[in-house]
C-alpha cells in the first residue's frame, strides 16, 4: 500500500509482482542496482540516497523497483522514520556489499594505492552532547586518515528504532531494547546537579534534595522526552523542572546564566566551571549504548568508525566519570 502521508521525493515504489524465485537467472540482474539499494538502506531517504550517488530521486526509485521486479521479492518497506529494509532486503544487501567493495578495490588498483582505501558515506546518530563532544572529534580523526569517506553525524537525544533507517550506527542513552540492531556497551557518563557562582551568590546552594524543591531546575521537557533512562521522576522525585528543553547545550547555557540549577553531564557542566551540588544524594550514572545496523557490522568503514568512538570514550573516561567509577568506559565488547 502506499503511505497517505510522504514527502515529496520519497514516493513508494510500485509493489513488485510474485514471482517463482527458484528460476532466476543471475545474468538477468544488473549488479548496479544493488548500488541504489545499498545507498537507501545506509540513508533511509530516497532524496538522501541520489544525493549520496549523483542522480535524481526518481532514479533512485526506479532502480530499486526494477530489482524488486527482477527478485519478484519487496526489499523496501516505509518506516515512521525513513526507508528501511525487510528481512530479504537484508540479506541481498549484505551479499551487495561485496560487490560494492570490489568496486572501490579496482578503483584503489588502478590508482596505484597498495592499501585499500575507504570509501562512501557512514552516518552516526547521536545524542546531542555526547555527538557534540565524543562522536565528532572521533569522527574528524577517521576522516583525516581517510579523506575520500564521507562521515555524517545526526544528533538528536532519543530511544534506539525497533526498525531502524537513516544511520549505520547510533550511539543512545540506556539499553536498547530488542530490535534488529546490532548492539554493544560503549561506556557509561555521570550526571549531577550543577549551578553556576552567579546563582549559587544570589540564592544559596540547596543543603539537601528536599531543600532542591525550593529551586528552579533545569532539566528536559517531560513530555518530549524519548529516554526513559532521563525520566526526572526516576533520579529526583516530586520535583517539576522550572526550565526545560530538548537541547542539552540550552540546558548547560541556561544554568550557565543562573536560571537555576541543572542536571547536567559532567563532560558539559565542569568545563563550563559550573559548581558540583549535593554530589554524595545526587549521582546519576547511565549508560550508553552503541549500536550497528545489522547489515552493516561487517562494512570496513564501519569498523574503523566503531574503532574511533572507541578510543575516544577510553581516552577520556574522566570526561566521562569523573573521579572514576570501578569501570573502565570503552572496554570492547563483542556486538551482539
Amino acid at each position: 500500500m502506499r503511505s497517505r502521508s510522504r514527502p515529496a521525493g520519497d514516493d513508494d515504489p510500485d509493489p513488485p509482482p510474485r514471482a517463482e524465485r527458484s528460476g532466476l537467472d543471475p545474468r538477468t540482474l544488473r549488479a548496479d542496482d544493488l548500488r541504489y539499494l545499498l545507498a537507501v538502506a545506509r540513508t533511509g531517504r530516497l532524496v538522501s540516497a541520489a544525493d549520496a550517488l549523483g542522480v535524481d530521486h526518481t532514479t533512485v526509485s526506479r532502480r530499486i523497483t526494477a530489482l524488486e521486479r527482477t527478485l519478484g521479492v519487496r526489499l523496501m518497506e516505509r518506516g515512521t522514520e525513513g526507508w528501511g529494509l525487510t528481512d530479504t532486503g537484508r540479506a541481498v544487501a549484505e551479499s551487495a556489499r561485496a560487490i560494492e567493495d570490489a568496486l572501490v578495490h579496482v578503483v584503489d588498483a588502478v590508482s596505484g594505492q597498495d592499501a585499500p582505501s575507504l570509501h562512501g558515506t557512514v552516518r552516526v546518530s547521536a545524542p546531542d552532547g555526547f555527538g557534540t563532544v565524543f562522536a565528532t572529534p572521533a569522527l574528524a580523526r577517521v576522516r583525516r586518515r581517510h579523506p575520500r569517506l564521507r562521515a555524517e553525524l545526526i544528533t538528536a537525544t532519543r530511544q534506539l528504532n525497533l526498525r531502524p533507517a537513516g544511520f549505520d550506527l547510533a550511539v543512545a542513552i540506556g539499553r536498547p531494547p530488542r530490535s534488529r540492531l546490532v548492539t554493544e556497551h560503549l561506556t557509561d557518563y555521570a550526571l549531577g546537579l550543577y549551578a553556576s557562582d552567579e546563582y549559587l551568590a544570589r540564592c544559596g546552594p540547596p543543603g539537601s534534595v528536599a531543600e532542591l524543591r525550593e529551586h528552579p531546575l533545569i532539566f528536559y521537557i517531560e513530555s518530549m522526552l524519548q529516554v526513559g533512562d532521563l525520566d526526572i521522576e526516576r533520579h529526583l522525585p516530586g520535583i517539576t523542572p522550572a526550565f526545560s528543553s530538548t537541547n542539552v547545550f540550552a540546558q548547560l547555557e541556561a544554568t550557565r546564566l543562573g536560571a537555576g540549577v541543572g542536571v547536567l553531564p559532567a563532560f558539559l557542566a565542569e568545563p563550563a566551571r559550573l559548581r558540583r551540588l549535593l554530589p554524595e544524594e545526587v549521582d546519576i550514572r547511565l549508560p550508553i549504548t552503541l549500536a550497528v545496523r545489522r547489515e552493516a557490522v561487517t562494512h570496513p568503514a564501519v569498523r574503523v568508525v566503531r574503532d574511533a568512538l572507541h578510543h575516544e570514550v577510553a581516552h577520556r573516561a574522566d570526561e566521562l566519570l569523573p573521579g572514576g567509577s570501578g569501570r573502565t568506559p570503552g572496554s570492547k565488547e563483542s556486538l551482539r
